[in-house]
């Protein structure tokens, strides 16, 4: 083997690794929202999840991206930490079909029909067919799909290419030396665990290994301690992904690592014990493709089959390895990771969304309790604290959103991310609305400032029914009720009449002496704060019923609403009649 060959196999293992990445992540957003959701919404089933990982990894070609995206599941809370351990299990047994199709380039036949089933038959067609959708064709899953052909004839050609130029190394004692080194099981794992750590793939790291089985020289005895090995290695891009997740994230990568480690240690004890016992005369034979995949998918089963029983015990012992505090992890966060994921990633910001519109009508509702008499410091501190949170999901949801947005998404999805947006700014308002209501409340409280019988009568009449615009509000976002949303404009007109009413009847009130002016202005920053929050209810509701409608134009569709609707201007003589001032 000259430099002439070294560079070959330098090209051919770069062609390669790069195929295998671009295959990999097409894959990825070829599969769509489908697998992602499969995932996110597994039950504690063993065989379900077990399944499930095997099935989506064996689509993605990539059990390391698999586990990956359960650690961000299980981050962001829409997976649970046993659901976890059961999909990361089936990941490695679903890693093991890449082996499998790799094998095929060792079929060496004449017959015509068994050679077009070897790669470098078909994949020029590949080739040719994944060049014309990428280039040609306008649709993004199009173009993912020239982008999956593409990628697997460049993976099978750089396997090709290396191949070739490692030929040669078979003869060079040098290397004969390395794999009798390599018959060594300790070493042999451990050469295996550093390849795979490096590339982070078991998948092309067993892809190298039976790319060097051409050489002769990669026997049984060798090949099996490796393959033990590149399962501890592939751990490292979930143990990396997990650096500053929650705590039940950093579990999943533990029991990654342990279910490998555990397996790798039972099974090459098992191995030794055997191999110095009995001494199989198959060990000192040199290894194939085929026989390389094989024993991939044998050991990755029997790991499984060892290990799935124990799927409890492993729980309880990475909860010991990683504690907790007793009480629930109240931050709310939004993982990087899911964007890569853009259908879950939209599910999880709409979650985050409600968890923000369910605190900010619980404000809303806590300072409209303050307003009728109900104040009590603990009450102002709460609808505070409540407003700190919703502050912080619009930050978080907000840049986030931006980032989801610039992903290739569906229209749909579109249509949603743009109204998340728009709808977290109403809730912030609430909120901020919220807490204004309790300055107002305090400074009354502080002034000792009094309304009369009738501006209380009149205010309780104002707060029932901006508490329930906010209710119907919520219910409509939340639910995806039109019928609730629908009810929101006519009962947000209704509240702007009362407000009227009620700082036309405060101006008598200066006028004859029954109010201080220092009252009055306390009184009209609760009309405004009071009113506008019906405003930012009638935005949430208007909303709901675009992306129904597949038009973002609020205002437009509100003033269609009012103006053709005999339904409105029913429900608007209903709320009408049920708040009249007295």
């Amino acid at each position: 083997m000259d430099i002439f060959d070294l560079l070959t196999m330098i090209g051919g293992l770069s062609l390669f690794l790069f195929g295998m990445t671009v295959m990999g992540q097409a894959l990825e957003r070829r599969a769509g929202g489908q697998l992602r959701a499969l995932l996110s919404k597994l039950t504690a089933n063993k065989a379900a999840g077990l399944l499930t990982g095997m099935a989506v990894t064996a689509v993605i070609q990539s059990s390391s991206a698999t586990t990956v995206m359960v650690i961000g599941f299980v981050n962001s809370g829409l997976m649970t930490l046993t659901q976890a351990i059961h999909v990361i299990m089936g990941a490695n047994v679903g890693t093991t079909v890449t082996a499998w199709i790799l094998s095929l380039a060792g079929i060496d036949s004449g017959n015509v029909w068994i050679r077009l089933l070897k790669p470098t038959s078909f994949t020029p067609v590949l080739a040719l067919i994944g060049i014309v959708f990428y280039m040609f064709c306008k649709g993004s899953k199009k173009k993912d799909t020239g982008l999956i052909l593409l990628g697997f004839a460049t993976l099978m050609f750089g396997m090709e290419t290396m191949s070739g130029a490692v030929a040669g190394l078979g003869e060079l004692p040098g290397f004969q030396r390395l794999f009798i080194t390599f018959r060594n099981p300790v070493l042999g794992v451990i050469a295996g665990a550093v390849l795979t750590a490096v590339i982070q793939s078991s998948s092309a790291s067993v892809g190298i290994l039976q790319a060097l089985a051409v050489t002769g020289q990669v026997s049984y005895g060798a090949a099996i301690p490796i393959i033990m090995g590149q399962n501890i290695g592939t751990c490292v891009t979930a143990m990396l992904s997990s650096v500053g997740a929650n705590r039940n994230a950093r579990r999943a990568a533990l029991v990654h690592l342990m279910f490998n480690v555990i397996g790798t240690v039972v099974w090459l004890t098992v191995f030794c014990i055997g191999s110095t016992v009995l001494q199989p005369a198959m060990l000192n034979e040199p290894a194939s493709r085929l026989g390389i995949a094989g024993i991939h998918s044998a050991f990755n089963v029997l790991c499984t089959v060892l290990m799935l029983p124990l799927s409890g015990f492993l729980e309880r012992v990475v909860k010991r390895a990683v504690p907790g505090d007793g009480k629930p992890e109240e931050r709310i966060e939004l993982d990087e990771r899911l964007l890569a994921a853009p259908p879950i990633a939209l599910e999880r910001c709409r979650q985050v969304t409600k968890e923000m519109a369910r605190a900010a009508v619980t404000a809303l509702e806590e300072a409209l309790s303050a307003v009728g008499g109900g104040y009590t410091p603990e009450l102002a501190e709460s609808v505070r604290e409540k407003e700190e949170r919703t502050d912080h999901c619009e930050d978080i949801l907000g840049t986030y959103l931006v980032k989801l947005s610039a992903r290739p998404i569906g229209r749909g999805d579109s249509a949603e991310a743009a109204k998340l947006l728009k709808i977290i700014s109403d809730f912030e308002r609430i909120a901020d609305h919220a807490v204004n209501l309790i300055e107002a409340v305090e400074e009354q409280r502080e002034r000792k400032m009094k309304f009369t019988q009738g501006a209380y009568e009149e205010m309780k009449v104002l707060c029932d029914a901006v508490r329930e615009t906010v209710e119907l509000a919520l219910k409509a976002f939340v639910d995806n009720d039109l019928e609730a949303a629908a009810m929101v404009e006519p009962l947000e007109q209704v509240v702007d009449e009362i407000k009227e009413e009620m700082r036309t009847r405060h101006i008598l009130r200066l006028q004859q002496g029954e109010c201080s002016i220092e009252a009055g202005f306390v009184w009209t920053d609760l009309l405004n704060d009071l009113e506008r929050t019906s405003d930012h209810c009638s935005n949430i509701a208007g909303c709901v019923i675009d992306v129904h409608n597949h038009n973002m134009n609020i205002h437009e569709s509100l003033r269609e609403l009012r103006e053709d609707d005999p339904e409105f201007r029913q429900q608007l003589r209903r709320f009408g009649k049920k708040y009249r001032l007295g």
